[in-house]
C-alpha cells in the first residue's frame, strides 16, 4: 500500500469511527422501540428459533446486555459495534472487485451514512445482523474471485449461515450465487468443485438449529414468513411505496449514485465481467422478489437491507470509475461531495425528532408509536396501580406492550401477553400462584365493553395512564383488574398459520 492509499484508508477508518461514536451516543439517549423490547425478551431465553425470526438478533442483544446491562445502550451496543467489521469487509471487497482504494473507501463510508445502516444498526432488529452478514458474504465471494482458492467457499458458507440465522431473506443468496457462477464462464468450474458444496454444508450446519426448532413447532416460523405474499392477494398499490422509501433509507444522494452505478454496470462502463455480475446478482435477485411481493402485500423499507452492500459498491463505482458526460458528472460530483454530510444530518434530525418531536411542532409523526418515548413514566404509573391493587401479574394484549412493560417495570415483575402464546413458547410461563391472584390487564383504550369479561368473574377498570411525548398524547392505556378466572387465563388460540 503506497502512502496515498494508506492515507485514504486511515481517513476512512477515522470517519467510520466517528459515525459509530455518533450512533453510540444516539443509542444511549433514544428510548427502546417495542420491537427491540420484544427481542430483548427473546435474549433472556435463547433458542434455535422464534415465532417471527431466527435467533441471531437475540444473540446480538444478549452479548450487548452482558457488557452494558439491561439498558437501551446495552441492547444496542454490539449491533452498533458490528458496523466496524462490516465496514472493513466492504472496503476490502470493493478494492478486490474494482481495484481502486477510492472505490473501497467510498463504499465503506456510503454504506455507513445510509439510514439503512445508521438507524438499522442502532435500532436492533433482525436486519442489523443480516446487513453485517450480507457484507461478509460479498467479501467472501470477492475472495473466491480474487484468490481462486476453494477454501474461501467455506467462508462463503459461514457468512451465508450467519445471514440465515438473522433472517429468512438470506435464502435468496443461494440463487444469487448460482446465477453469478453461471453468468461468468471462468467461474463455472466451481459448479463441479467440492468446495462449493462444502460451503453449502457449512451454511446448512449453521442453519440447522432453526430447522430443528421449526420441526418441533409445526414449522410455524417458516409458514409465517414464507406465506406473507399470496398470488390471490393482488394489490399493486403497494409497489408505489418502494422507490420513495428506498430513497429515504439510502438517503437521496447515495440513492442517486447507486442508481447511476447500477446503470453504468449494466452498460459495462466499469469493472470486469465477474465483478459486474457479482454486484448485479447480489442486488437484483432480492430486488426482483420484493418487486413481486409488493404486487401482493406491503414491503417494509428495511427488508432491502441485504442488497445494500452491493448497492453502495455500485454507488462508489459511479462516483470514481465512470467517465460521465459533463452534466451528469456535475451531478455525481455534487452527490459525492454532499452525500456524507447529508446522511449525517438526516440521521441527527431523525434522532432529534424521535426523541423530542420538536421538528413537527410536537405533532404525531411516523416515529411516535414505535419509539418508546414516555414509557418510563407510563410504566411508573402502571407499577403504582399494580402495587395499589395487589395484582400478582401484569397482562398485555400485544407483544409490543408486553415487551415495553417487561423492560420498564421493576426487575422480576410478572409480565405476560394474554393472547398469541406462540410468541412465548421459549420462555417459562408465570407460575400458578402468580396467575391465581388479581391480574392487571393493560391495553389501549377502545370503545365498547370491558375486555375479557367472558373469561373472568370480575373485570373492573381501575384507571387510565397516558404515554406522552411532550404535550402530545401518544397512547392512552386502560387498566383493568381481573379476578376469578372462569378457566384458562391465557388465550391459547393457535396462530392463523396453524389453523
Amino acid at each position: 500500500m503506497n502512502p496515498n492509499e494508506a492515507r485514504v484508508a486511515l481517513n476512512t477508518g477515522l470517519a467510520i469511527l466517528g459515525l459509530v461514536a455518533l450512533r453510540l451516543i444516539a443509542a444511549a439517549v433514544t428510548p427502546i422501540t417495542f420491537d427491540e423490547a420484544y427481542y430483548w425478551m427473546w435474549s433472556k431465553h435463547l433458542a434455535g428459533g422464534y415465532y417471527d425470526h431466527p435467533p441471531m438478533v437475540a444473540v446480538v442483544i444478549r452479548l450487548g446486555t452482558m457488557i452494558a446491562g439491561d439498558t437501551e445502550f446495552g441492547v444496542r451496543l454490539v449491533s452498533i459495534l458490528l458496523a466496524l467489521p462490516m465496514s472493513w469487509v466492504i472496503y476490502q471487497a470493493a478494492a478486490m472487485l474494482f481495484g481502486s482504494r477510492r472505490v473501497a473507501a467510498s463504499s465503506a463510508i456510503l454504506l455507513n451514512i445510509t439510514l439503512m445502516a445508521a438507524v438499522g444498526t442502532m435500532i436492533v432488529t433482525p436486519d442489523a445482523p443480516l446487513l453485517v452478514a450480507s457484507s461478509l458474504l460479498v467479501f467472501a465471494l470477492a475472495k473466491v474471485l480474487h484468490t481462486g482458492r476453494g477454501v474461501w467457499w467455506l467462508a462463503v458458507g459461514a457468512a451465508a449461515g450467519c445471514a440465515l440465522l438473522s433472517k429468512y431473506t438470506a435464502l435468496f443468496f443461494g440463487p444469487a450465487i448460482l446465477i453469478w457462477l453461471v453468468a461468468v464462464p471462468k467461474l463455472r468450474h466451481w459448479l463441479i468443485s467440492p468446495w462449493l458444496y462444502l460451503g453449502g454444508l457449512v451454511a446448512l450446519v449453521l442453519f440447522a438449529p432453526v430447522i430443528l426448532w421449526n420441526a418441533g413447532h409445526h414449522w410455524v416460523s417458516f409458514i409465517k414468513q414464507m406465506g406473507r405474499a399470496r398470488i390471490e392477494d393482488f394489490r399493486p398499490v403497494f409497489i408505489a411505496e418502494l422507490i420513495p422509501t428506498q430513497i429515504a433509507f439510502a438517503t437521496p444522494l447515495v440513492w442517486m449514485l447507486g442508481a447511476m452505478g447500477l446503470y453504468a454496470i449494466y452498460r459495462r462502463r466499469a469493472g470486469t465481467l465477474p465483478a459486474r455480475a457479482l454486484v448485479n446478482s447480489m442486488f437484483w435477485v432480492i430486488v426482483a422478489y420484493f418487486v413481486w411481493h409488493s404486487l401482493h402485500a406491503r414491503v417494509e423499507a428495511n427488508w432491502f437491507a441485504p442488497v445494500y452492500p452491493a448497492f453502495v459498491i455500485a454507488a462508489a463505482v459511479a462516483a470514481h470509475l465512470v467517465d460521465w458526460e459533463p452534466r451528469r458528472q456535475r451531478l455525481v460530483d455534487f452527490c459525492r461531495r454532499w452525500a456524507a454530510p447529508g446522511g449525517v444530518l438526516m440521521f441527527v434530525l431523525l434522532v432529534v425528532q424521535a426523541d423530542t418531536g420538536v421538528l413537527s411542532g410536537y405533532r404525531r409523526d411516523a416515529t411516535v408509536r414505535s419509539v418508546g418515548i414516555g414509557w418510563r413514566e407510563t410504566a411508573g404509573a402502571i407499577e403504582a396501580a399494580r402495587a395499589r391493587t395487589g395484582a400478582t401479574c401484569v397482562l398485555a394484549s400485544d407483544y409490543g406492550t408486553t415487551g415495553w412493560l417487561a423492560f420498564h417495570l421493576p426487575k422480576g415483575t410478572c409480565v405476560a401477553q394474554q393472547n398469541q402464546r406462540i410468541r412465548w413458547v421459549n420462555m417459562p410461563e408465570p407460575d400458578a400462584a402468580q396467575l391465581a391472584g388479581p391480574l392487571l390487564y393493560v391495553r389501549e383504550v377502545w370503545p365498547g365493553e370491558a375486555p375479557l369479561k367472558d373469561m373472568f368473574a370480575r373485570v373492573e377498570k381501575v384507571g387510565e395512564v397516558e404515554r406522552r411525548r411532550r404535550p402530545l398524547v401518544i397512547e392512552t392505556y386502560a387498566l383493568h383488574l381481573l379476578e376469578g378466572p372462569k378457566g384458562e387465563v391465557f388465550d391459547r388460540t393457535p396462530p392463523p398459520e396453524l389453523q
